[in-house]
């Protein structure tokens, strides 16, 4: 995997000072690199007879309808607030600085079903628990959470205790 890692662009200073943004365009836009990003994470759950994938706005859901193709499962979007047209269940959680909420239709996810969550970055890992606790709150079995970078570095994967999280690709600083 380490020569997707030659195909993430690294921004520094953005989106702000101080920050390395790890832009996954780049490796999308690589036909085999996107192919050995989806074949990786295909492996990964291969067999894991889900019902859905969740991904996670916006980068969850480039390659999140990929995953649920290959894997023969549904794809439902999990949004930022008033971007769905139907009855929703929303959480908000908080940030470093302030507060964010996410989104799912009432109906998307319905008690049993075991869903795999997918997003393109796990970090501190607030996003991704607040999407497990609306999955879950839904009655949804949560199978995984899969993403392609983590950064080790900010103990994301500590606000995911008994989630079975996969990362693609790791950066330790």
């Amino acid at each position: 995997m380490e020569n997707l890692k030659k195909l993430i662009r690294q921004v520094p200073g953005w989106p702000k000072p101080g920050i390395l943004f790890y832009d996954i365009t780049t490796l999308l836009k690589d036909r085999d690199g996107f192919h050995a990003l989806i074949d990786a994470m295909t492996a990964q759950y291969a067999g894991a007879k889900l019902d859905l994938v969740l991904g996670i706005e916006a980068r969850g859901f480039i390659f999140g309808p990929a995953l649920a193709y290959r894997l023969g499962a549904g794809f439902v979007p999990v949004r930022k607030p008033k971007k769905l047209p139907a009855e929703t269940v929303r959480i908000t959680y908080d940030l470093e600085y302030g507060t964010d909420s996410l989104e799912v239709h009432r109906d998307a996810i319905q008690p049993g079903q075991r869903v795999l969550i997918v997003d393109d970055l796990l970090a501190t890992g607030g996003t991704a628990n607040a999407c497990v606790r609306l999955a879950s709150d839904l009655g949804a079995e949560i199978v995984g959470l899969g993403v392609v970078i983590e950064l080790t570095f900010l103990n994301g994967r500590k606000k995911l205790d008994g989630v079975d999280v996969f990362s693609l690709l790791q950066y330790a600083d």
